[in-house]
């Protein structure tokens, strides 16, 4: 089966301080749930950017600064003729050109791995903090067969599960990091599988594709 997460590299940002950013092109008619600045929820989408950025970025609309990004990338030059519509963006300091692949019987997952600052998601309550809206841990996964709605909001926690194992059993001493980002795509046609769960079909195949691609990345990206 041939893979569908085949990413471009491609620069974002000012001549002299170029930096990287990853563009997936979607099968036309995906599906996708995400939780991401630029096109974040539930809706056809048709590409995915993961844009690096500096470790103390502070842009004030990430989600504009996103859609510029997209425009950029998507014209192949930046003269303002590609559309920040109908996709989905991400921001990460980790380097993206350190994304690492994992598979499982055509489920597949795009990581870009840094935990310069891991954290609990049930720590203390020590009042709110103004945190880098940054995504440290991003993912990007395909499944190949239908999910329905409720089957992608269970396969969105089966990858935050497999992420969080990957996490424990490099010794990584949180759960994420504050700003860790997912995207879940399929094709929004066919019979749609009921459950996204770690033991359904895909939600299986998908928590192993995660493991690996989280794991390669802990190993390759190191923090940031």
């Amino acid at each position: 089966m041939a893979a569908v997460l085949r990413h471009e590299v491609h620069t974002h940002g000012p001549p002299r301080e170029r930096l990287p950013v990853l563009l997936w092109r979607l099968p036309a008619g995906s599906l996708a749930i995400a939780s991401a600045s630029l096109g974040g929820g539930l809706g056809e989408r048709s590409w995915i950017v993961n844009a690096e950025v500096p470790s103390d970025y502070r842009h004030p609309d990430p989600a504009r600064h996103l859609g510029a990004i997209a425009r950029e990338v998507l014209a192949g030059g930046g003269d303002g003729t590609g559309t920040d519509e109908g996709g989905i963006g991400f921001l990460t300091a980790a380097s993206v050109t350190a994304a690492r692949y994992g598979t499982d019987h055509g489920a597949e997952v795009a990581a870009t791995v840094g935990v310069t600052l891991p954290t609990w998601a049930a720590a203390p309550d020590e009042g709110f903090v103004d945190v880098p809206t940054v995504g440290t841990i991003n993912l990007v996964c395909w499944v190949p067969e239908r999910l329905g709605d409720a089957a992608l909001v269970n396969a969105v926690m089966t990858v935050t599960e497999a992420k969080v194992q990957a996490l424990g059993e490099a010794g990584i001493p949180g759960t994420g990091t504050a700003t860790d980002a997912v995207a879940v795509v399929c094709p929004a046609t066919g019979s749609p599988h009921a459950y996204g769960g770690p033991r359904s079909l895909w939600g299986a195949r998908l928590a192993r594709a995660t493991h690996q691609a989280v794991t390669a990345g802990l190993a390759s990206s190191g923090p940031a």
